[in-house]
């Protein structure tokens, strides 16, 4: 591997924690800003993400993300995410976001690509950020909302062993209705359990 005039040495991931048998999360890179536009022009995905429409991706704007959340800094609310599969490829992102390190509480935010979806991809990225909220940043309740109809998400979290916790009614509004945001929740107990770490 090669950067600049230098040349890299290979890196042994066989003790990271930061990845399992399939995906690795990394940080995001300067060159992430394009599947980051590609993923702008899937309306549905996007729509069960944001809960709303979006305006017409911009490179500006992706090449603004990347950028804007390369550090892990927490400026703007998030640790970012790039996921990707064990050779490389690109799958998606996800991030911790919402920490309230008062009460322990935190959300994650994930999207992954079209191509890459139902297998699995976002669970596995899940629970490896849930593993560092609960044993590395000692926060000790996810706390997530998923948009009505969005039964693939909504499966997701019963999956990593969430509780559906109550129904926000008719809180938004997108594609001419008012619709439902459906709340669950996990503790780091019952995440814990779930694992077989307890």
């Amino acid at each position: 591997m090669e950067m600049g005039n230098e040349q890299m040495r290979e890196i042994d991931y066989s003790h990271y924690f930061w990845q399992d048998e399939q995906i690795r999360l990394r940080a995001l890179r300067e060159e992430d800003w394009e599947d980051h536009y590609y993923n702008r022009f899937d309306t549905p995905a996007r729509r069960l993400l944001e809960c709303a429409v979006e305006l017409p991706p911009t490179f500006a704007e992706a090449k603004n993300f990347t950028e804007r959340f390369s550090d892990f800094s927490m400026t703007y609310g998030r640790l970012m995410f790039s996921i990707e599969k064990l050779n490389g490829e690109y799958v998606g992102g996800a991030n911790i976001n919402s920490i309230d390190e008062k009460n322990g509480t935190f959300s994650i935010g994930i999207q992954i690509d079209r191509d890459h979806r139902g297998r699995g991809v976002g669970t596995r990225a899940i629970r490896i950020l849930l593993k560092y909220a609960f044993f590395e940043r000692r926060l000790n309740k996810f706390n997530d909302s998923v948009l009505e109809g969005n039964e693939p998400s909504a499966a997701m979290m019963r999956k990593l062993g969430c509780v559906q916790e109550g129904v926000r009614r008719k809180v938004i509004y997108t594609n001419g209705k008012y619709h439902d945001l459906i709340l669950f929740g996990l503790t780091k107990d019952e995440f814990m359990e779930k694992e077989g770490l307890a």
